[in-house]
């Protein structure tokens, strides 16, 4: 044999890529599109998304109303694009709220261990017990529903799930031998937490974000069709289902769009977070 042939290929960090199929990326690109939408709505709506723009109420799809009218006349296109804010705004704050808190408590109970780590963990496992749509429904109807309290409501309702995930990620981690060589360097903590653990479960935690984010979706249009979520005159897509559901009898769009709308963010967040493959792609090819 020549040495040519004994010479291995081996992909460099050059090399290295991270890809994802037709799947993911079509639903990256709903996600996007939603994205703009709630960021954009104010200007993308061809009707004051209050004003009374038709007289005959539940009316169909035209060239003029695309996804015909509300209960009120009130043009639908309108209203589920500014509706978009709320239900994209309110369940990104709170997955970010509760995933944010819930992984610097897992981290912190997994390298601090002890009872910090034992009464951390049996308080939010008690939390954890109570059903979330109930919980939900006893904290608005006793203090309110508005934007902050439903955001805190949220957030408090998933962060015992993410602090179980991220502690779970975390005491595997603990337990690697760089991590051993890093206490045994006497570094503090905080740089176990920020530079050790962290970086080694990014991956798994931003899926188990994407998650949350679609059962908080939910739970919150489950909130505002029980008339406890977003109150009028704004309007989330769950509100707009609830607000419309007379609308059923007289095959009405009204009710059918949301509903719609509500589907396609939750499958293309799980499409998306379900097609992340990382892949050593040999760009020299």
């Amino acid at each position: 044999m020549t040495e040519k042939m004994l010479t291995l290929r081996l992909p460099t960090p050059r090399n290295l890529g991270y890809s994802f199929n037709w799947i993911g990326r079509i639903g990256l690109t709903i996600i996007v599109l939603w994205a703009l939408v709630a960021i954009f709505a104010p200007w993308l709506t061809p009707y004051p998304i209050g004003e009374i723009v038709d007289w005959d109420y539940f009316g169909p799809m035209s060239h003029q109303f695309w996804l015909g009218t509300d209960y009120l006349g009130r043009d639908m296109l309108s209203r589920i694009l500014m509706s978009a804010r709320y239900t994209v705004g309110i369940s990104l704050a709170s997955v970010t709220l509760a995933c944010t808190t819930g992984v610097i408590f897992g981290m912190a109970a997994a390298v601090i261990g002890g009872w910090f780590d034992i009464l951390l963990s049996r308080m939010l496992d008690a939390f954890n017990g109570i059903p979330s749509l109930l919980f939900g429904l006893v904290v608005v109807a006793a203090v309110g529903s508005s934007i902050p309290v439903l955001i805190l409501t949220l957030a408090a309702i998933y962060l015992p799930g993410a602090y179980r995930f991220a502690r779970a990620l975390a005491v595997n981690v603990n337990t690697m031998d760089f991590v051993t060589v890093a206490r045994a360097r006497g570094e503090r903590t905080s740089y176990l937490i920020l530079h050790e653990i962290f970086p080694n479960i990014i991956g798994p935690v931003l899926a188990d974000l994407g998650l949350r984010f679609v059962f908080i979706v939910l739970v919150l249009s489950g909130l505002s069709f029980l008339g406890l979520g977003v109150q009028p005159p704004n309007a989330d897509w769950g509100a707009l289902v609830r607000e419309n559901i007379e609308g059923l009898s007289l095959s009405s769009p009204a009710v059918v769009f949301p509903s719609i709308a509500i589907a396609s963010l939750t499958i293309s967040v799980n499409m998306f977070i379900d097609n992340l493959p990382i892949k050593i792609r040999d760009r020299s090819e």
